[in-house]
């Protein structure tokens, strides 16, 4: 198999990249690290993987100094395949309340949906298990799904949109909240379909045969 058929997964030192290896190579899913900025074309990759765990200033900062930053959104507003995962997903907003203005200076996000990250509400937090997670329109990440099933959640954050078109699935812990977004070849989630067994593989494999 040629190497542009190849599945790209971004390595910035925070996320279960393993994980995501390992569920990709049980699809049979051809992927590689990604090596540097440099390589975000499409004459390598078909599609780029986002991970993420962490903090979204550390994250933010880490991909704006070694340029992947820029990089990344040159690939989503060409509309090639992107799938965000976890923090993945909340980098794509402008800012997050986990990172509040500092000497007043704060730090963005990629800016490209518009909307922010916001902290839950409850005593209880982060939410850690399995949720269900309701499909809020035509998707092709969530093609063949009931729209009840559950995936695997660990996170103190919850990302609010400002275009509800964005908006992909719901989940529901304190208040109903965003767990997925998909626009264009712009797809991310909430969630970890890498922990998510059969649900989360087949989503991984939807936004694979979409790439």
């Amino acid at each position: 198999m040629s190497e542009k058929a190849m599945t790209g997964v971004i390595d910035y030192g925070a996320g279960n990249l393993g994980s995501v290896m390992n569920a990709l190579a049980r699809l049979s899913i051809p992927a590689r690290f990604v090596q540097g900025p440099e390589e975000l074309n499409p004459r390598l990759f078909r599609g780029i993987i986002l991970p993420g765990d962490g903090h979204f200033a550390t994250a933010a900062e880490s991909l704006g100094g070694s340029g992947y930053a820029e990089a990344i959104k040159d690939w989503i507003k060409a509309d090639r395949p992107f799938l965000g995962i976890c923090l993945g997903l909340q980098l794509l907003f402008e800012k997050s309340e986990e990172a509040p203005p500092k000497d007043g200076k704060e730090t963005p996000g990629f800016a490209l949906i518009r909307g922010e990250v916001k902290k839950f509400p409850g005593r209880k937090v982060p939410q850690i298990g399995w949720n269900q997670t309701r499909i809020k329109k035509n998707s092709r990440l969530f093609a063949g799904f009931t729209g009840t099933e559950f995936f695997y959640y660990i996170h103190s954050y919850y990302v609010e949109p400002l275009d509800t078109a964005d908006i992909a699935a719901e989940a529901d812990y304190y208040l109903s909240y965003c767990s997925a977004v998909e626009r264009g070849a712009l797809a991310a989630v909430q969630f970890h379909p890498e922990k998510s067994g059969a649900a989360g593989l087949k989503l991984l494999e939807n936004w694979s045969r979409f790439c």
